[in-house]
């Protein structure tokens, strides 16, 4: 059949514009697939990077806006597999001017000395690390929220509160890099504690716990939620992961909505590759009762017109696949709302997903159109007007 190409090519080439339109829509349709099978992918089925996959939180199990006393630590600590553990709390506040999305950032009250022990992916100079761990009002921030920010090392800044009844003084000691992530600001949580109504100084909301283990994950998780199983205020344990994934879940039904998203976008495509090889063939019916007459037989004929749709998807499956990849350096590199967001790209799973997609859809859709050509007699063919 490969003898055949020459004259596949041509045919694909015949009307060059619907050609370069059918190629542009499926391109667009594939890089929109792409994308959302490469951020399934992502959230769902890639491995966890090392230092993330030993991370675990735990919250007050009925939600995440309640607290828990702050003694769950140190029993927290004790539990076997847990390495070490430290506060994970959520300032909120205002900075500056609320209306300014950019002046939405991460903000969290950490202890500082175990900061960079449960979160070793912090890359921070030594004296920068050094003053910010001798200064408890200052604080940290990643190098690309700095940027945005336009903050740099001695910066203050003023965070207003309205979680807690109080304004923070802080002072930027440092700037920092993180592959998984570096718009957050960190700062020391005993700044916030020590001047809190005393109802509210021991109470956490989120606690970040380092796992001995990747082994000893799952048996940790389980083992201190069991030590509160029958406490007043139960906990619950998941890994980094799982709680991001949680979190994002307040948005709805990720799963869903990017599912949904890709069987919209596959029929769409089917609609696409269909409609084309369809007005293809109407306009050759001439055509193909002349190769008849030459000897060709149904099953060539056949062939020869899904392999124009196979051309057709390979060349978007192409251009699609290479702006996917265009569109997922993009968001990685911008504000992520969840860690795996900085691990997205085009894994190899996906990029054959692609092709598997752009090449079934398009044969699929083609094959009633190729059928119904195939059945044309040389009669037919040859009554037929151009």
């Amino acid at each position: 059949m490969l003898r055949f190409f020459p004259l596949v090519w041509k045919n694909t080439l015949r009307n060059p514009r619907r050609t370069v339109l059918t190629v542009s829509s499926l391109a667009l349709s594939l890089c929109l697939l792409g994308l959302m099978m490469a951020i399934y992918y992502a959230f769902y089925v890639s491995e966890t990077p090392p230092a993330q996959a030993l991370r675990l939180l735990s919250r007050n199990r009925v939600s995440l806006t309640m607290s828990f006393p702050s003694f769950y630590m140190d029993r927290i600590r004790k539990t076997p597999g847990v390495k070490d553990a430290m506060p994970w709390q959520w300032f909120g506040g205002t900075y500056k001017d609320a209306r300014d999305p950019k002046n939405f950032f991460p903000r969290f009250g950490v202890d500082p000395k175990k900061l960079f022990v449960i979160y070793p992916e912090i890359k921070l100079p030594e004296d920068q690390k050094a003053t910010f761990l001798a200064d408890r009002l200052g604080c940290i921030v990643g190098r690309p929220l700095a940027q945005t920010l336009g903050l740099h090392v001695g910066d203050r800044l003023t965070l207003m509160g309205d979680i807690y009844p109080m304004n923070l003084e802080l002072t930027v000691r440092g700037i920092y890099d993180n592959e998984l992530g570096a718009e957050t600001m960190f700062f020391h949580w005993d700044y916030v504690r020590e001047a809190l109504p005393a109802a509210r100084k021991d109470v956490l909301s989120t606690i970040s716990i380092l796992a001995e283990s990747p082994e000893t994950v799952a048996r940790t998780t389980s083992a201190i939620d069991e030590q509160f199983r029958n406490a007043t205020i139960q906990m619950r344990t998941e890994t980094e992961r799982a709680f991001g994934l949680a979190f994002l879940g307040m948005l709805g039904n990720v799963k869903l909505i990017l599912l949904s998203i890709c069987a919209a976008v596959t029929f769409t495509i089917m609609l696409v590759a269909g409609n084309t090889m369809a007005m293809s063939v109407r306009e050759r019916v001439r055509e193909i009762g002349i190769l008849k007459t030459l000897g060709f037989r149904r099953g060539q004929i056949l062939s020869l017109i899904l392999g124009e749709a196979a051309v057709l998807s390979i060349l978007g499956s192409c251009v699609g696949g290479l702006l996917a990849s265009g569109l997922c350096t993009l968001i990685r590199g911008g504000p992520a709302l969840n860690n795996q967001i900085k691990t997205l790209s085009l894994q190899a799973p996906v990029v054959a997903a692609i092709f598997a997609a752009g090449l079934g859809i398009a044969l699929t859709s083609s094959l009633f159109p190729a059928w119904r050509a195939s059945q044309v007699t040389i009669l037919e063919g040859l009554r037929a007007n151009e």
